[in-house]
């Protein structure tokens, strides 16, 4: 198991309800206000987990200048109040900043298949999903 300090503690869960926030702005018709919140939550979160030097170099690395810009832009476009628009820059900043992590990520959840108790259940989803 992964130990964490407790500044590593305190960031996963201001990214936990960063995420919270941003998903529960976006199901009440894309509310500026917990939008912007989840923002700001997310990113205190990442500075908190991995430091503030790695979470700047991360963010203006050279390859990764377009999709910081696009995230970081709908953070801002967010925050003067025009959520959709915010939001759909923040998410192709999103794919575009943490392409190299979803094979990873896939691969992860791809071998979530293996344990025992989730193989079954998984067995018994695919099974019971006929057309009839």
């Amino acid at each position: 198991m992964v130990s964490l300090t407790d500044f590593q503690r305190i960031g996963v869960g201001l990214v936990g309800f960063g995420i919270f926030f941003v998903l529960f702005g976006v199901l009440l018709y894309f509310d500026s206000v917990l939008l912007a919140f989840g923002n700001i939550l997310f990113l205190s979160g990442l500075v908190f987990i991995i430091g503030f030097r790695r979470t700047f170099t991360f963010f203006f690395q050279r390859p990764k200048l377009k999709g910081t810009s696009f995230f970081l832009g709908g953070v801002i476009i967010v925050l003067m109040r025009w959520p959709i628009l915010g939001m759909l820059l923040e998410a192709y900043g999103f794919i575009t900043l943490f392409r190299s992590f979803f094979p990873v990520a896939f691969g992860f959840f791809g071998s979530l298949v293996d344990i025992p108790v989730l193989s079954k259940l998984l067995q018994k989803v695919g099974d019971s999903s006929s057309m009839v």
